[in-house]
């Protein structure tokens, strides 16, 4: 597998192993990937929970939120609450290189971050849609959607930086200056209005079998949610990146141009996430106040397959 190499203090190992099946890439390419993006993937990793995806020759991919034991002590971290298993979880802060090439020596190929920083765990940086193509649509009714988003983002006087999620979707990201409260009002409203200009495009509906063939808008990226960094590679054959994309440019691309092997040499020296995310910007009044009536996806969600439930054992 050839010798181990050295960067900024961290042994690399295995360089040439595949990085997982149906990637086309060896874990050298995801090490330099990761290096050569350093300075524009560091900033929406830094000061945030990091929770990773990582892949081991020979198993499944697998999440890893804690960090390990062997996890070395100049890796910086912090402590949340996690209600579901009750219990405090470990998490990185991905604030430098030196953690970023650990972490890739450590074959974790998938970056996701909190909506919040550590030191601010109640006011997220960004409001987030989701936008999740149904089965075997074509791209192309993913950016329909989007333009949806657009439009209803312009008609409350917001703007915000549009990205591939790395896998079949969308990611619309709003900067903000809000409350978590506010802030997931505001993201059920947002993509209540944009369903409602073209819901035959479009849904808002949690459970899968009510989407009728539709673009989902997500909307429950809110509180301790997570989302997939920019410039993230994702375990997709091809090892696709989620990368940035100029609103203009979304009817020339697919997810498929943007992978470990060609994000580079397409960002050139450029930084195209930071250039075109706007500045933090204040919730309109009223759109917070029209997504505080709109009940909560998962809630109807989980009251519904109860309904279900019963009526089966009915």
């Amino acid at each position: 597998m050839g010798a181990a190499e050295e960067r900024d203090g961290v042994s690399l190992t295995n360089l040439d192993q595949p990085l997982f099946d149906g990637a086309e890439a060896t874990k050298r390419d995801l090490v330099d990937y990761l290096d050569g993006v350093r300075e524009r993937i560091l900033p929406g990793l830094t000061g945030r929970p990091l929770s990773v995806v990582r892949v081991r020759p020979g198993q499944e991919p697998f999440m890893q939120k804690n960090l390990p034991k062997y996890t070395p002590e100049w890796v910086r971290t912090t402590q949340v609450w996690a209600e579901a298993s009750k219990r405090r979880i470990n998490y990185a802060l991905c604030d430098d290189r030196r953690t970023l090439l650990w972490f890739a020596n450590q074959r974790a190929v998938e970056y996701h971050v909190t909506l919040p920083r550590a030191d601010d765990r109640q006011r997220p940086s960004y409001l987030v849609l989701d936008l999740d193509p149904p089965e075997g649509e074509k791209f192309a009714s993913v950016v329909g959607a989007a333009r949806l988003v657009q439009r209803a983002l312009a008609d409350c006087g917001l703007g915000g930086a549009v990205k591939t999620s790395g896998a079949k979707g969308l990611h619309v990201f709003v900067p903000i200056s809000a409350s978590d409260d506010d802030a997931a009002a505001a993201t059920r409203a947002l993509a209540a209005r944009a369903e409602r200009l073209d819901p035959a495009i479009a849904t808002t509906a949690y459970i899968r079998e009510e989407r009728e063939g539709k673009v989902f808008l997500d909307s429950t990226r809110a509180y301790g949610a997570t989302v997939v960094a920019a410039y993230s590679p994702r375990i997709r054959p091809g090892a696709p990146v989620s990368f940035p994309v100029a609103w203009d440019d979304l009817d020339r691309i697919t997810p498929r141009d943007f992978t470990l092997r060609t994000a580079l040499d397409l960002l050139g020296d450029t930084d195209p996430w930071a250039e075109r995310l706007p500045a933090p910007q204040t919730l309109p009044a009223d759109l917070v106040e029209e997504g505080r009536g709109i009940p909560v996806a998962r809630v109807v969600a989980m009251h519904e397959g109860k309904r279900r439930a019963r009526e089966r054992r009915g």
